[in-house]
């Protein structure tokens, strides 16, 4: 065989892989209520788990953080976990340890059990996802959107997504939802095709906090489960967005952009220059768009 068939046998191949990949982590196709919807929510900036300090009254995923983002005209990302008395609660993490200063995990408690506790030494509780929700509903002024997050554990996204878009069914706010749990996006897909999704994702072949192990860090990663979720957005960890999945599934084939978490004004500005949506902590950038 000479070269030149070797070249074209090769580029072949690679062009065979390369449309192979993108029919994985090709995005949803169509649907003018969801780019219309996608209109609204880029015009906002969005504070991650509220517009937090941890060293203030105002930590992380408190009312009072997402109270200040909402009287700042901020959107907000936020966690929701489900609790073992079927509850909806705000908070990042499972483990209690970091937020609470506690051993045990949000899903193992109820609701009662947790309304003890205390976020980083202040006076601030776990917040119900209904209290959050109120906050946002209740605000002067246009009402900005919220990112939210659904925190599975074990095998309860189909329970907690369903628990999460009931309580979103019931109030006026403007949002949309994203998981790390592609089987989220998938119940969505499923059963709410009207709701804009996200994957969340980050290379988690690097991180080091990561538990999912190499092979599902590096697909998942990858994005290949989009080929069941089939997201109207990837949001993706800022510092890990040069890669070939974000690239083929955002700039080639129509996927919104998500950055987390963004930590400058000069990165948020990169960001929305590009056309993308940041999740931004630790400064006050200012609202996307004047209100009123």
């Amino acid at each position: 065989m000479g070269k030149v068939a070797r070249l074209a046998k090769v580029a072949t191949a690679a062009g065979a892989f390369g449309a192979a990949y993108g029919a994985l982590v090709a995005p949803r196709r169509g649907g003018e209520d969801v780019a219309s919807q996608w209109e609204k929510l880029c015009t906002y900036r969005y504070a991650h788990r509220g517009l937090h300090d941890n060293r203030t009254p105002a930590p992380e995923n408190s009312l009072a953080a997402f109270r200040l983002a909402r009287e700042w005209g901020y959107g907000s990302e936020l966690d929701v976990h489900l609790t073992a008395d079927d509850q909806l609660v705000v908070i990042h993490d499972s483990r209690l340890q970091r937020a609470c200063g506690v051993g045990g995990v949000v899903e193992d408690k109820s609701l009662a059990e947790l309304a003890d506790l205390r976020l980083f030494g202040t006076h601030e509780g776990i917040p119900t996802f209904e209290s959050v929700l109120d906050v946002y509903e209740g605000g002067m002024g246009p009402c900005p959107p919220l990112v939210v997050e659904i925190k599975t554990h074990g095998d309860n996204y189909a329970r907690l997504t369903e628990r999460v878009m009931a309580a979103l069914d019931t109030h006026q706010v403007p949002y949309c939802v994203e998981s790390f749990d592609p089987r989220v996006l998938w119940w969505l897909r499923r059963n709410r095709p009207e709701v804009v999704r996200g994957q969340l994702s980050e290379n988690f072949v690097v991180d080091k906090d990561s538990d999912l192990g190499f092979v599902r860090g590096f697909t998942h990663g990858a994005l290949i489960f989009n080929v069941f979720a089939r997201p109207d957005f990837v949001a993706y960890r800022h510092d890990h967005r040069r890669r070939v999945a974000v690239w083929l599934a955002c700039r080639l084939l129509g996927a919104r952009l998500v950055t987390w978490t963004i930590k400058s004004p000069e990165e948020l500005a990169e960001v929305e220059d590009a056309g993308g949506v940041g999740i931004f902590e630790g400064f006050e950038p200012g609202p996307r768009r004047a209100e009123g």
